[in-house]
């Protein structure tokens, strides 16, 4: 078993690739501010079991719908969380975009994606001192 299949070590690879692409999305949103009828996205976080796999189809190859405009398949999950309070600030112009709101994502996404790195550092060095190469 190498160091790369151990379920911990996989778990947090997976959040640190969700918070990556969070931090696309949280920057289009706030890119998008001005444009009109645009409505912010956010990801769907992935869910993990006490082994450290993924549930759901987080882990799997399923259809996931990209736009609250696709048709849902069965069985099929939405990587994207439509904001549910997006209507509450929208503009004249249709857009949804909260700036402060969307900022705040940002700052709580690149704090909580520094503890996951800090974790998996910190495990890849306890490991490799248990196996004498640290």
């Amino acid at each position: 078993m190498s160091i790369n299949d151990l379920p911990v070590l996989s778990a947090l690879r997976t959040k640190m690739q969700w918070h990556q692409e969070r931090q696309r999305v949280l920057s289009e949103n706030v890119s998008n501010s001005d444009t009109p009828n645009f409505r912010p996205r956010d990801l769907v976080e992935p869910k993990f079991d006490k082994t450290g796999a993924t549930t759901g189809s987080m882990g799997t190859l399923a259809m996931t719908v990209t736009s609250a405009s696709h048709m849902t398949p069965s069985g099929a999950v939405s990587s994207f969380d439509q904001n549910k309070n997006a209507g509450f600030e929208t503009r004249p112009a249709g857009n949804a975009v909260n700036l402060e709101e969307e900022m705040m994502k940002s700052a709580n996404n690149q704090m909580d994606y520094a503890a996951v790195t800090s974790l998996y550092s910190k495990s890849l060095h306890l490991l490799k001192t248990a196996i004498g190469k640290g």
